[in-house]
């Protein structure tokens, strides 16, 4: 398998050796919550990895029970042993997806999506165009009202399609921003994939609230996607072969940060040392910054518009628990004016999101999201805050599921709307 490891794309033994089997993990693991099976938890998978690394077979019921992983990383906070599960999970599905071939039409579907399309801009344009017509033409509306897609089995695929969003953000690529005043930072934004079609004006906003706060904002052209989905899949050669790109566009390019605004892929830009284990590798992984993490790090200009909305917060998995960053997001919410801040009950359990997980095990998904929706609706808050574009389409189906009315807004997209008279006025 092209730029697969057979040493290395595995769960290391070393890795595996750290689990004590406490059972600490239990109660932060979604599936264990729902389903109360041990092979469903991160103990049990962690078990059942090492029976295969002792010479057992990669099985379809071993596959079955790290499919229905979520990876979402809350067993490691958990964890009193420094078990390094995201790792192993991944390590995981590369070994999965070598040594158990999954069916052709299967194989090609996987390979033209994560190799092809996701770091193609022009056929993520294409395929955002087609979608815009789909969903403004009023076509949308009516395949749903006849029920054509429940039929065809795609109506769990079409409640968490995310909009078309034009210009979409590649229209930005190669360009520089100047800072509001004074240039503190020089900065680069990484715009991924999916994101520049579908949060165009997420990125959008994360550029002003950069200038506001005095940064030179650099939208590289050769940046590619992040590989962070193919990743999470295990398919490790397009992971590797992307990271390796933006390792050689970006390392050196002498910035102060590579801000991302998306948790998902800052988890793995940042583990790109051990994706590829080079020096440039590790260079531009200590580069990288989420934008919550950034914008708490440094002297905040302060907002002056008053947002008077009462909102919650969701941690995204991969900032939470993947990047160890829980008070960021917080701050910089307080730091609001006219802002109403309202903790969650459990906001640090999965929505039910994970990458593609929404659309391969929806069922669990979806058990997940009903749960998270009755935590949200405790709080009375009017809008659902959170740092990551994946998570943001998850919440919105879930408010649109439950008919909340609820908003569902990243952190900076709220900045963003208390700087509007210091942007207007630069």
């Amino acid at each position: 398998m092209d730029g697969f490891d057979i040493l290395r794309d595995r769960p290391q033994q070393a890795d595996l050796d750290k689990c004590v089997h406490c059972g600490l993990c239990l109660n932060s693991c979604p599936t264990y919550r729902e389903l109360g099976i041990e092979m469903d938890s991160p103990r049990g998978r962690i078990y059942q990895m090492n029976l295969v690394a002792a010479g057992a077979p990669v099985s379809a019921g071993y596959q079955e029970h790290l499919d229905l992983c979520l990876a979402c990383r809350g067993c490691e906070s958990a964890c009193p042993s420094g078990v390094q599960y995201g790792r192993l999970i991944e390590d995981a599905r590369a070994q999965i997806e070598a040594e158990r071939p999954r069916p052709p039409l299967v194989r090609w579907l996987r390979r033209f999506v994560f190799d092809t399309l996701l770091p193609s801009p022009t056929l993520l344009r294409l395929a955002a165009l087609q979608l815009a017509v789909y969903q403004r033409s009023g076509l949308q509306s009516l395949v749903r009202s006849l029920g054509i897609l429940r039929g065809l089995g795609l109506d769990k695929l079409d409640a968490l399609s995310p909009d078309a969003q034009f210009p979409t953000f590649f229209s930005q690529y190669g360009k520089v921003f100047p800072p509001h005043g004074e240039r503190r930072y020089k900065v680069a934004l990484l715009g991924g994939c999916i994101a520049n079609v579908s949060f165009a004006r997420l990125h959008e906003a994360t550029v002003r609230v950069l200038r506001a706060n005095g940064c030179e904002v650099h939208v590289p052209k050769e940046q590619t996607c992040c590989g962070a989905l193919a990743l999470h899949a295990g398919v490790r050669g397009t992971a590797r072969r992307l990271a390796a790109h933006n390792v050689e566009a970006l390392a050196n390019a002498g910035f102060d940060a590579l801000i991302t605004n998306a948790a998902g892929c800052g988890s793995t830009l940042k583990e790109y040392d051990h994706l590829l284990g080079t020096p440039e590798a590790q260079r531009f992984s200590s580069l990288v910054k989420d934008i919550n993490e950034f914008l708490a790090s440094i002297e905040l200009a302060p907002p002056e518009d008053a947002v008077p909305l009462r909102v919650t917060y969701q941690d995204s998995c991969h900032l939470c628990h993947g990047q160890k960053i829980r008070s960021a997001p917080r701050k910089l919410l307080n730091a609001i004016p006219g802002l109403t801040f309202v903790e969650m009950p459990g906001s640090e359990l999965c929505c039910g999101s994970a990458g593609i997980y929404n659309i391969v095990q929806n069922e669990m998904s979806m058990n997940l999201l009903d749960k998270k929706m009755d935590s949200i609706a405790t709080t009375g808050a009017a809008a659902i805050a959170t740092a990551n574009p994946g998570c943001m389409i998850q919440l919105t189906a879930g408010a649109r599921r439950q008919n909340t009315g609820q908003s569902v807004l990243h952190v900076v997209e709220l900045l963003d709307r208390a700087y509007a008279n210091t942007r207007n006025s630069a």
